[in-house]
């Protein structure tokens, strides 16, 4: 699962791109009990969300024309602009230019060949997420691709990524890893069908954050009670854990998880 030790393509940042960033802060704070802690004047009403004073993601304003709300994974880059040439090497997009955030870091935003949407992040004085796998934080990152396998190929020849393939119910899943260390240990994420897997019928390709959870029963009766919707209702996942669905009241789709103790 995610820790804070961020190696090349490491998860290393996340935020949200909403239409309401006040109404959107008190769904968050209701279901995770997070805190909104703005980023200064200067940055357009960006901020952070917080758990006991640790940054555990982001949230902002949308900026592209056309755009709706939705979560953006970053990965950790060490050259953003040699991960921009193998983006668009590898037939994805450039959508945003990697710029320096004010001396933070380097950020660019990129769209895979398949449609799915993603960031870099080049560590400045911000490395990047100050908490995950904890509860109420980032643990896994899923995308949800019409081709897995030549999404794979995409970012292996971008991030170096491995992967191993498993069985689940219905589909092959595979099972992202950073180039370095272990490579069960290195595990951060996987690669499912479009239109299968937990939730995934509704989902174009995109990458899917899931937070970690105590009761996924009971964060999505406070998802509802804060008006989201449920994508998913919690289910039993052999040797992954309790898992369920949802949507903000923007729609910006996320996913819960209680993790068995195999992960």
């Amino acid at each position: 699962m995610l820790g804070t030790d961020f190696r090349t393509g490491s998860p290393n940042w996340l935020d949200l791109g909403s239409p309401d960033i006040d109404a959107a802060t008190a769904f968050y704070s209701g279901v995770f009990g997070w805190n909104f802690v703005s980023a200064g004047p200067d940055t357009g009403g960006y901020g952070f969300f917080q758990k006991g004073g640790k940054t555990v993601a982001a949230i902002g304003p949308l900026t592209e024309e056309g755009a709706k709300s939705a979560w953006m994974v970053h990965f950790m880059s060490p050259d953003i602009q040699a991960t921009a040439r193998a983006v668009s090497d590898g037939g994805g997009s450039v959508r945003m230019a990697p710029m320096d955030v004010m001396g933070e870091g380097w950020l660019a935003q990129f769209t895979d060949p398949q449609g799915a949407q993603f960031a870099s992040w080049q560590p400045g004085k911000t490395s990047g997420l100050e908490v995950a796998s904890d509860e109420n934080s980032l643990v896994w990152v899923e995308l949800h691709a019409p081709d897995p396998v030549a999404a794979v190929s995409f970012y292996n020849g971008v991030f170096g990524w491995r992967s191993e393939e498993m069985q689940a119910p219905g589909m092959t899943y595979r099972v992202l890893s950073t180039k370095d260390g272990d490579q069960r240990e290195a595990s951060f994420g996987g690669v499912a069908p479009q239109g299968d897997g937990a939730g995934g019928g509704g989902v174009g390709p995109s990458w899917v954050p899931y937070f970690h959870v105590a009761d996924v029963d009971a964060t999505m009766s406070a998802v509802q009670g804060n008006g989201g919707s449920v994508l998913m209702p919690a289910a039993d996942v052999p040797d992954v854990g309790r898992i369920g669905w949802a949507a903000d009241p923007f729609g910006a789709t996320f996913a819960l998880l209680k993790p068995s103790p195999q992960m």
